[in-house]
């Protein structure tokens, strides 16, 4: 998908293949309740490591028609897809997998964010113990959503991944969830913990780590070894190489936001982004912007394209 200026300037939508794009991307974007838009996203998005253990969620017509009615119909939508969102991002995702799990696939919730310690210190969670509802199995489910930028290595020169924060790592978080996160049932703790509460030991334990990659501006770099090559893709740009009239049809994307794709009504706001931009330059924090383009069939614009912009220094490590 991409966008097409006309005479009169502005960007009007027609679908090619596009950075962000996925087969199911203009159907994603017809839905118009943003979680439910956010949780069609979910339940579409690759992962962004590659194990026997990640989940790959069943490609059913019937899901998009359950979702689509909801969306018609917000009142007779799950309670958590109506209310308004959660600030922050790992809590809202946590809060629309658990929707995605129980309310949409008909599994059973039998524990989510079980502690698991010994002797008074935490050696994590559980983030989910579920109920296949086929099998019947007992399921533990780690999962997480994330947002990665491409650097070069100051010693190697080889592709880095970093948080927008710079203060995580993409190499670093694959490799506890693959060594940590997936195997704290094999632990005697952890079964303790599942005894107190009543659960069964889980058979099986299911990763989930969507997200997006977000690629240096006109660097075509390959996709990080071990992450699938069709993962949801971005671009980030230094804040002093940016022009102007390059972003007047950019809007801010605010969390819960960042789960794509951006859709709205009324055209873009050029002073918003200008000074979401002032602020990136003054705070020294990124900000994830999307374009957008005007998709007259639905009377809607439509985002195109996503780029953090980064301040100079990136990736010094931030405080947002």
């Amino acid at each position: 998908m991409g966008p097409v200026t006309t005479g009169k300037g502005t960007p009007h939508l027609r679908y090619t293949e596009s950075m962000t794009t996925s087969p199911d991307f203009h159907h994603l974007t017809r839905l118009r309740t943003p979680a439910i838009r956010h949780l069609a996203w979910m339940l579409r998005a690759p992962n962004l490591l590659t194990s026997a253990q990640t989940i790959q969620f069943p490609d059913r017509p019937q899901l998009l028609t359950r979702l689509e009615q909801w969306d018609r119909v917000p009142e007779t939508a799950p309670a958590v897809l109506t209310q308004p969102p959660e600030t922050r991002l790992g809590q809202y995702f946590e809060r629309l997998y658990a929707c995605l799990m129980t309310d949409l696939l008909g599994w059973e919730l039998l524990g989510r964010n079980l502690p698991v310690r010994r002797d008074g210190r935490t050696l994590g969670e559980l983030d989910f113990v579920l109920r296949h509802p086929q099998t019947g199995h007992v399921e533990h489910h780690e999962i997480a959503v994330k947002f990665y930028l491409g650097h070069p290595s100051a010693e190697t020169g080889k592709p880095l991944w970093y948080g927008p924060n710079a203060k995580d790592r993409l190499d670093i978080k694959t490799d506890h969830m693959l060594g940590h996160q997936s195997r704290m049932t094999e632990r005697p703790e952890t079964r303790a913990a599942l005894v107190s509460a009543g659960i069964e030991p889980p058979q099986i334990t299911r990763l989930f780590m969507p997200g997006y990659l977000f690629y240096p501006h006109h660097r075509h770099w390959p996709a990080p070894t071990r992450v699938p090559s069709d993962h949801w893709r971005g671009q980030w740009r230094y804040h002093h190489a940016l022009t102007e009239s390059e972003t007047r049809y950019w809007v801010p994307l605010r969390k819960p936001h960042w789960l794509g794709p951006w859709v709205q009504e009324e055209t873009p706001r050029h002073v918003d982004t200008l000074a979401t931009l002032q602020a990136v330059s003054e705070q020294g924090r990124p900000r994830l912007f999307a374009a957008m383009a005007f998709d007259a069939e639905h009377s809607i614009w439509v985002e195109t394209e996503r780029t953090f912009i980064v301040p100079s220094e990136w990736p010094a490590p931030t405080h947002s």
